[in-house]
């Protein structure tokens, strides 16, 4: 699919809060192909964690007291973005929540960003009475690491988008105007 370029991203968060980002992933597809798939830890403000996230995504304080923080992994995010302004999110209503409110926390400027959310085009494309992640690629046989891991679940979000893109008749990212907004 020439000209299909856009970044999966994915966030993990060490607590309720969507600016508490304790590892980011993104997956850079280019043409239609998967091109580079990258996660970074990220120590979220004042490295706080609730125990519920810890259970889900199996970070702890430990794994970030050394990470940087959001301004300086945003920053090499926004280098990926300068080629290919374009984000993909599986329910991109937590992801791109996660970006606003960290921008906000830390001062940075919104960038001039599309998104579209793998989650919505699901809902729209497939009858199935369960729409997550994992069981869509369980269902689509879409291969993935570790579940709840920002740079394998931007991985399988990227193939996911791929395969709905084929589902839904399209070439490219025109015509998916069901599932999209600005960052």
């Amino acid at each position: 699919m020439q000209g299909l370029n856009f970044i999966a991203i994915d966030f993990e968060t060490a607590t309720g809060k969507r600016a508490s980002i304790c590892e980011a992933g993104i997956c850079v597809v280019r043409d239609g192909q998967i091109a580079e798939t990258r996660s970074w830890l990220v120590r979220p403000q004042g490295n706080y964690y609730s125990y519920w996230n810890m259970q889900i995504h199996g970070i702890h304080p430990t794994d970030t007291a050394d990470a940087p923080e959001f301004p300086e992994v945003w920053a090499e995010i926004c280098g990926y973005l300068k080629h290919s302004p374009v984000l993909v999110a599986h329910n991109a209503a937590f992801d791109i929540g996660c970006i606003r409110h960290s921008l906000e926390l830390y001062g940075l400027e919104k960038p001039d960003t599309a998104y579209y959310c793998s989650l919505r085009a699901a809902r729209k494309l497939y009858d199935f009475g369960c729409n997550s992640l994992d069981y869509l690629c369980n269902q689509f046989e879409i291969p993935y690491g570790q579940h709840h891991r920002a740079g394998d679940d931007a991985e399988m979000c990227a193939r996911l988008f791929l395969r709905e893109i084929k589902d839904a008749a399209r070439r490219g990212l025109d015509g998916m105007d069901f599932c999209n907004g600005t960052l």
